[in-house]
Order: C-alpha cells, then sequence, then structure tokens
C-alpha cells in the first residue's frame, strides 16, 4: 500500500519542478520574444498559417485555457473546457494587437499559471479528474503547423 505522505511530497515535488520549468520558460523567452522585430512577428508564412504575433496570442489563449482548467477541475468531477483554438486568434484578431502588450500578457499569465499551481492541493493532478480540455488540435502541433 502506498503511503499517503509520501506519495504527496512526490507529487509535491514534481509539481515544484513544473512551477519551476515554467519560471525558467517565461523568464528565458521573455528576452528571446522582445528582441524579435515587429516585422517577423507581423509575416504569415503562407494562407492558413498563423504570424509569429498570433501565435503568442495562442500561446496566451492557452494559458487562460489551463488556468481555468485546473481552477475548474478542483470543483467539479469531469470539467469540460471548450476552446476552438482557430476560432479564438481569429476574433481576437492577434495580428493586430499590440505587441508589448501581447508579451506582456504571456509573460503575466504565466506568472499566474505558477501561483495557480502552487496552491493546487496534494494530487490535485492526479486524483482521477480530468484536466484535459477539449481542443481541435493539441498545442504543440498547432504550432508546428502554424510556423
Amino acid at each position: 500500500m502506498e503511503d499517503p505522505v509520501i506519495s504527496n511530497k512526490v507529487k509535491a515535488s514534481h509539481m515544484q519542478a513544473t512551477i519551476e520549468h515554467l519560471q525558467k520558460i517565461t523568464v528565458n523567452y521573455s528576452g528571446r520574444l522582445s528582441a524579435i522585430p515587429e516585422e517577423a512577428y507581423c509575416h504569415k508564412p503562407g494562407p492558413g498559417k498563423w504570424s509569429k504575433k498570433e501565435i503568442l496570442g495562442h500561446l496566451v489563449d492557452s494559458a487562460q485555457n489551463n488556468i481555468r482548467r485546473f481552477l475548474v477541475a478542483q470543483y467539479e468531477d469531469t470539467p469540460v473546457i471548450l476552446y476552438n483554438q482557430d476560432k479564438w486568434v481569429d476574433l481576437t484578431n492577434y495580428q493586430h494587437y499590440p505587441t508589448r502588450d501581447l508579451l506582456s500578457l504571456w509573460i503575466l499569465l504565466n506568472r499566474h499559471i505558477c501561483r495557480v499551481l502552487r496552491r493546487l492541493p496534494p494530487g490535485a493532478a492526479t486524483d482521477g479528474r480530468s484536466l484535459r480540455s477539449v481542443e481541435r488540435q493539441s498545442d504543440v502541433s498547432a504550432c508546428r503547423q502554424r510556423q
């Protein structure tokens, strides 16, 4: 039988590692993303492809959906969070969004995710509740296709 105290410590350790990893990504990439020229952000590589600015907007949308997922999963047994990434990017019009504002929003949302994750009760991510949202495609495959 699994010792719940040890199990919760292991889960807390994994969550702390996840939080630290997200913090490092946010710090490391915020500088890199700030250095990209505006023209490069706005360039669309082809019809139906997202610009770098739209990809960043998609990451903002994903962060918002993840925050909702982490919170709702704590009080609903089988949360269903719908997210149509193409519609969100189109309706938000990220192509014409101020790049600095979009980057600031991405940074702040990732910081907020870290705060939310710190407050998750031990085992919240592995207690059998679904933390997945219903999406047309995964974030990673969508970003690869859009480039």
